[in-house]
């Protein structure tokens, strides 16, 4: 008897307990699901495994250098040069053009002093050099009749010698065109007579025109009194 009643309590099914939500009843039950969802994780780059390096600078070709460089050079050795030669080329136009003018004013006191100076012993010489460094129309008057003749015999005639300082000569103007310049010459004369007294000095005051030939040659071409006196 106990042992049935064991087993057939042993053998009983056992009724589970239904649970629901906590509610009001009547409702229909609710089941909630807890979703958990994990945060992302952020994608890790990646490490170049080996470090890039930049391409090599391209050498440049020294030869197209050298060239380059070369005309260079040249052009501002040339421009140098150049600006040289005209600055060396000015200044010796400029030393010319001194130089001729000097000429033009030599040859007119030269020309004065032929012209009064002389001594009783030189009167031929004198005269002679006087017509040889002459042209144009002074030359032409010396060369007329017997002019020259003449002024030989008045110098002889005084017996007495003279002498010609030149007080001053200044270049007037040049006639590029016909290659003659006006030269303004002051001169003082003193004649001595026979017995080696000089007489008082007399001013004498010219302009001389000189002309240039073609050779560079200079010579007296014209001989005019300032204001018609001396």
């Amino acid at each position: 008897m106990t042992e049935e009643t064991a087993l057939t309590q042993d053998t009983r099914p056992v009724r589970r307990k239904a649970s629901r939500a906590a509610g009001p009843a009547g409702e229909a039950a609710t089941t909630t699901t807890e979703v958990r969802v994990e945060p992302a994780i952020a994608p890790t780059r990646a490490k170049p495994t080996t470090k890039m390096k930049a391409p090599p600078r391209r050498r440049p070709n020294s030869r197209v250098v050298l060239s380059v460089a070369g005309a260079v050079l040249a052009i501002a050795t040339g421009g140098v040069g150049a600006l040289t030669y005209a600055m060396f080329d000015e200044q010796r136009a400029a030393e010319a053009e001194q130089a001729r003018d000097e000429q033009f004013v030599a040859t007119a006191t030269q020309t004065v002093v032929n012209m009064f100076s002389y001594t009783q012993d030189t009167i031929d010489e004198s005269v002679n050099r006087f017509i040889d460094g002459t042209s144009g129309p002074l030359r032409d008057m010396m060369s007329q009749g017997n002019n020259a003749d003449n002024l030989k015999a008045l110098f002889r005639d005084t017996k007495a010698s003279s002498e010609t300082v030149v007080s001053g000569a200044a270049l007037e103007k040049v006639d590029n065109i016909a290659n003659n310049a006006s030269v303004l010459v002051s001169v003082r004369v003193t004649v001595t007579d026979p017995d080696g007294v000089n007489a008082p000095s007399k001013p004498y005051r010219m302009r001389v025109v000189v002309h240039e030939d073609d050779n560079g040659h200079m010579t007296g071409y014209d001989l005019k009194y300032p204001d018609g006196g001396n």
